[in-house]
């Protein structure tokens, strides 16, 4: 096979990819790189981090045998190679589709996806794991982590390399640099790693291993022989070691992640070692499409896009995301007090704008949300009002910092909770159906919920200046699509009170859909009142009189039914029968998966005109 070119699509994989030449290994990489973008931009995804991957993925499946030597790749958008590498080729068209493989890695979709991913800064912990489980069972293959220098910000992955280290596993980590992990690196790590990706001392001593290492066996003692020289010639070199060898690791590179051979060598010698190894290895994200290297922020996820120019099919002119950043700004020209903190979202949660107007009062701090919201806890204690944007899905992270760092000392902090509900392609990590169910649980804590841009903004306006406490203001992924986009009245709407004597009650983006449903049962007969919540918790006196005053009452729910407003509302009002969501949601377009679980207008108009019927 050596000689002859290589087409993707003829070879079996995992296996044929070791008979490649080096050669034949750049054209299969040229060859992936088109179908990843081809893919991406029909279906969506994450498109920068996979292109910067593509090399390094190569070579971990012809140096190590998966699925017997296990890799976690953090978070999983940078895995989408190692799925066509893994079997997956033939279906990798229906990417992110219902029905289609998974943007994420998952056990349940093949045996090569070691672990569940989605969330930053676990692949080390995670690994470390697998990797004592083959040692207690005699197993000798190896547990990797792949994990890029983003993830590297999170607190969770210096917990596992301090546990690592002192293994004695067949542990190895490997770190994908590539200065980016969605927006820019920020804080002390990130410059720690910049500097060690241009030291002159280690390049050096770089260049003088691989003299080393191109007259020596690349198998056994000899190989531990040289690792060995060449670690004290780092020493000698270099005055002290670098952090990961003093946590345990042996440490190899930086490597140059777009050279095969180089890279194969790095983790073979890594493969031989048999402990704990750290491997830097050197990535350009967004690696062989010209707009993702010059926009690696802007092509780490992405909708459809036209090839040719790296345009957007749909641009997106504004979103909950947008209003809500932009509004935040006109509150804090008036208010020196307002702060605006990320984790690592900038961009994603609208707060860009602040960044530009206030850039002293906004922070950004890494993919950190647990330190995000004490970091807020001590904002607010020194009487700033500190407003944390996060998605549903990563704020869950900070479950603990919300209860004891912010809610037992009764400081104000509000909470900004963006792509509420569902949020589509992305799937069971990141649907963000849980927050109801985990913020109504801490005490005192007050939740809003607009389902449109005005009510956004008037709840956005009571949250930072009125409200005392942990204040919450929740809403869903893009734009406002409700049919009613007018500023609330009150924080319980009554609509098409004529007297019927069922109700249908919803919040949010659901509530649009709630009305809708309403309009289409009168044109059945079927007389049914509505009320949408604004202001979702804690529920009040008057919500609980209102349900009271009728003989039938459906509440829909965006969230899970384990813990929702409508369990709640349900345990104190009889009448109340709760639709809610059970379990976990995969991946699709959310209009599609809403409808699936009854949460259309038209699921709901016909759940409702069958338990009328069924009760009259």
């Amino acid at each position: 096979m050596a000689d002859k070119k290589v087409d993707l699509y003829s070879l079996k994989l995992p296996e044929d990819l070791r008979k490649l030449s080096y050669e034949q290994c750049d054209d299969l990489c040229r060859q992936i790189r088109s179908v990843l973008i081809k893919t991406v931009s029909k279906n969506g995804g994450h498109l920068a981090s996979n292109l910067g991957t593509v090399e390094l993925t190569v070579a971990l499946h012809r140096v190590f045998s998966s699925p017997e030597d296990r890799i976690v790749w953090d978070v999983g958008h940078q895995a989408y190679t190692h799925k066509i590498l893994t079997g997956r080729l033939d279906r990798f068209g229906t990417l992110r589709k219902e029905g289609g493989i998974s943007g994420f890695c998952r056990p349940d979709e093949s045996e090569h996806d070691a672990f569940i991913s989605g969330h930053s800064s676990n692949s080390i912990s995670a690994a470390l794991g697998i990797a004592y489980a083959k040692k207690l069972s005699g197993d000798k293959h190896h547990a990797i982590a792949v994990l890029g220098d983003g993830a590297m910000t999170g607190g969770m992955s210096y917990e596992g390399l301090n546990n690592a280290g002192k293994s004695d596993t067949n542990m190895i980590v490997i770190l994908n640099y590539n200065e980016m992990s969605i927006s820019r690196n920020v804080g002390g790590m990130a410059k720690y790693l910049s500097q060690m990706r241009t030291k002159s001392s280690y390049k050096k001593t770089k260049t003088a291993v691989e003299k080393v290492l191109d007259v020596t066996p690349v198998l056994g003692q000899p190989v531990k022989k040289v690792v060995k020289s060449s670690k004290e010639a780092v020493k000698n070199m270099i005055l002290h070691s670098t952090m990961f060898e003093e946590l345990g690791f042996e440490f190899i590179g930086p490597l140059d992640g777009h050279n095969i051979e180089e890279l194969e060598t790095g983790l073979r010698t890594a493969k031989e070692l048999h402990k704990p190894v750290f491997v830097h290895v050197n990535t350009t994200k967004g690696k062989g499409y010209a707009p993702a290297e010059a926009n690696p922020g802007e092509f780490h996820g992405v909708g459809s896009f036209e090839i040719a120019t790296g345009n957007p099919d749909v641009v997106c002119q504004d979103s909950f995301s947008s209003v809500m950043g932009k509004e935040l700004c006109r509150l804090a020209r008036a208010d020196k007090r307002i702060c605006a903190v990320t984790a690592a979202m900038k961009y994603g949660t609208g707060l860009q704008y602040f960044a530009k107007s206030f850039p002293d009062r906004f922070f950004d701090v890494g993919i950190r949300s647990e330190d995000a919201v004490t970091f807020c806890g001590g904002l607010a204690a020194e009487g700033m009002i500190p407003v944390f944007a996060v998605y549903s899905t990563f704020l869950q992270r900070s479950y603990d910092q919300l209860i004891h760092d912010l809610a037992i000392g009764g400081l104000h902090a509000v909470i900004c909770v963006d792509r509420a509900g569902i949020v589509g392609s992305d799937g069971e990590t990141h649907q963000g159906i849980f927050d109801i169910s985990f913020l109504t649980a801490v005490p005192d804590v007050v939740i809003y919920s607009p389902s449109n841009y005005g009510e956004l903004k008037i709840c956005l306006k009571k949250a930072v200046l009125e409200q005392k406490g942990i204040a919450v203001v929740r809403y869903p992924r893009g734009r406002d699509v409700s049919s009613n986009s007018a500023d609330i009245v009150a924080w319980e709407h009554i609509h098409a009170q004529n007297g019927g004597r069922t109700l249908i009650m919803s919040y949010g983006r659901v509530a649009d859909n709630v009305e809708k449903a309403a309009a289409l049962l009168e044109e059945k007969g079927i007389v049914c009142d509505t009320l949408k919540l604004v202001k979702v918790f804690p529920l009040s006196d008057k919500v609980k009189k209102i349900v009271n005053s009728y003989d039938r009452v459906y509440f829909f729910e965006e969230a899970y039914r384990c813990g929702s407003l409508s369990e709640k509302l349900a345990a104190v009002c009889p009448a109340v029968k709760s639709f809610a969501i059970d379990g976990f949601v995969s991946h699709g377009e959310p209009a599609q998966l809403l409808d699936e679980l009854g949460l259309s207008a038209e699921k709901i108009a016909e759940k409702v005109e069958g338990l009328v019927n069924d009760e009259t």
